[in-house]
């Protein structure tokens, strides 16, 4: 079903260069904006834009959020925003009014303690947030900044019983290889949860996506580039985590 209107998202998306997509200060209107975090520092890749480096952070920005914002409208009686989108560090108070973002590349991710605070207050009163885009040993670094943020927390595995692979579309295989031309061919993708008291039936506070990258799917819907079935699975487990963060 997905596969049958990505056309329109990329329609959408290529209407503006960025306009409003990726700003600091969009008020706050009720609806559901996009988050994109960006990190400060890192082992690599923690630039500022318009003054170098290699913006790890901002990979797929920002036709990933413009496709998949469209796409949770059309699907969805979401008021999503797809007009606009944030850019936000993890110490703007601004994230607390916005009950899911995303992290791109957290295996080269590095905070200050102040940061991980409020990522830990962020988590605890509601927020959700899909970590994405790492592989292989990034899973280290990404481990040991999220046990600053929650000392002893446990990433569990998820599997295909799990809620969120139902909360919307009913997802029923979400190991899909990567495609044979993609930098992660080889790589299988999991999914882990890090829940509310380290109990796997209680609230998942984020999920982490690795071995894969899933804003690549949304970046490219519609463009012929991947294989339709990773691309349709890429869509609605985007669709999925909003559907379960903002209902639970």
């Amino acid at each position: 079903m997905v596969a049958a209107v990505l056309g329109c998202a990329v329609t959408v998306s290529a209407q503006s260069r960025f306009g409003n997509w990726g700003r600091p200060d969009i008020p706050y209107d009720g609806g559901v904006t996009f988050v994109r975090l960006r990190w400060t520092e890192g082992t690599s890749g923690a630039g500022t834009p318009g003054r170098g480096g290699r913006n790890m952070w901002l990979h797929e920005f920002p036709r990933a959020e413009q496709n998949l914002m469209t796409m949770l409208e059309d699907f969805t009686l979401v008021d999503a925003n797809t007009r606009a989108s944030l850019i936000l560090t993890l110490d703007d108070p601004h994230l607390f009014k916005h009950p899911i973002a995303l992290m791109q590349e957290p295996g080269f991710w590095v905070m200050t303690d102040e940061q991980a605070a409020r990522l830990r207050a962020y988590l605890l009163k509601g927020g959700f947030v899909i970590f994405n885009d790492f592989e292989g040993n990034h899973w280290e670094n990404f481990e040991a900044q999220m046990n600053r943020v929650l000392p002893g927390s446990q990433w569990h595995p998820l599997d295909i019983s799990h809620p969120i692979f139902d909360a919307f579309f009913r997802i029923e295989k979400v190991d899909i290889p990567n495609p044979r031309y993609h930098h992660l061919f080889g790589r299988i993708p999991e999914y882990f949860g890090l829940f509310e008291d380290n109990d796997p039936n209680g609230r998942m506070m984020a999920v982490a996506n690795y071995n894969t990258n899933l804003a690549e799917y949304w970046q490219m819907g519609g463009m012929g580039y991947f294989p339709i079935e990773p691309m349709s699975v890429g869509f609605e487990l985007g669709i999925n985590y909003m559907m379960y963060s903002l209902t639970r």
